[in-house]
């Protein structure tokens, strides 16, 4: 983060506003809830993980991707649950904001102990459209790997 980023303050009403999509969007996703989850991006969105080569392109590519991950964590009984904290975020010249945060992965198994699966930074770039906020492209870096 740069000493520039630090100068640049949100209203508490926006900050809160970014905070409640991040809890919205992160159950949608943990509950497998494939539209919904889908449609907090927009049509045209990127989401660039360090474990593809290329990142997901489009709401229909994110639809499949977590349709696939929800069906082979039903298969194992396994239950993922995403934590963002220390959410940062900043104002973008063009209106569209910058937040950046840690993201914990926590895996639970049937009748098993949660565990930490995943640390991770998401760095995304959020857009208003008709009102809502939506991820307009996501980057997230994994903690264990170079």
């Amino acid at each position: 983060m740069s000493p520039e980023q630090v100068a640049e303050r949100l209203t508490a009403e926006v900050y809160a506003e970014v905070q409640q999509f991040y809890a919205e969007h992160m159950q949608l996703l943990d509950d497998g809830v494939v539209d919904a989850w889908a449609k907090t991006f927009t049509e045209d969105a990127t989401f660039a993980v360090p474990t593809l080569p290329e990142p997901t392109r489009g709401r229909e590519q994110l639809r499949q991707a977590l349709s696939r991950t929800s069906r082979e964590l039903a298969e194992a009984q396994e239950r993922r649950r995403h934590w963002h904290g220390m959410v940062a975020v900043f104002p973008n010249e063009d209106g569209s904001l910058r937040a950046r945060c840690y993201a914990l992965v926590f895996a639970t198994r049937l009748g098993q102990q949660p565990v930490l699966h995943r640390v991770c930074v998401c760095e995304d770039v959020l857009v208003r459209e008709n009102g809502r906020l939506l991820v307009k492209s996501r980057r997230v870096t994994r903690d264990d790997l170079p």
